[in-house]
């Protein structure tokens, strides 16, 4: 009696065409823009009213998230090979992750009264927020090294 095995198959992904992705991508180069925009142009931040003063010891590394952003989705809008995307997502997350534990180790958020609880909010937002930039950057690792792995086969 023959037994038959079947070849494991990955299920397939839906994929979005290529104009939702550009979309997508035009979309993101808009908003990083506008944000570096509102935050650097005067008053910018400071007339955030729960920032405090400490916000200039981060807005560099704010600033170059954003621009990170924006060239890594303005290169995604003339061409997205997946290792292209890996690296992409690799610097920009690396970026992200930086900023992000220095926005926590300096807290410039000042939240007074009713609103007090928004630190703690914000806090745990900051903490999730790194724990996804350290997955997408040990993710985006794997497509590289699987892509190099592949490639030298």
């Amino acid at each position: 009696m023959a037994v038959q095995t079947r070849a494991r198959q990955r299920p397939q992904r839906p994929q979005q065409s290529r104009g939702a992705k550009r979309g997508g991508n035009l979309v993101s180069v808009l908003i990083n823009a506008a944000l570096l925009i509102v935050l650097n142009i005067d008053p910018g931040w400071q007339a955030v009213p729960f920032l405090t003063p400490a916000t200039a010891q981060v807005i560099g590394l704010v600033n170059l998230t954003l621009w990170a952003g924006i060239v890594a989705n303005a290169v995604y809008l003339v061409a997205e090979p997946r290792w292209l995307r890996a690296v992409g997502d690799l610097v920009t997350l690396t970026i992200s992750l930086i900023t992000t534990v220095r926005i926590l180790q300096v807290f410039p958020f000042a939240f007074h009264g009713s609103m007090g609880f928004w630190s703690v909010v914000v806090r745990v937002l900051l903490i999730v927020g790194i724990a996804g930039a350290s997955i997408g950057i040990l993710y985006s690792l794997g497509v590289l090294i699987r892509r190099a792995v592949g490639a030298g086969q």
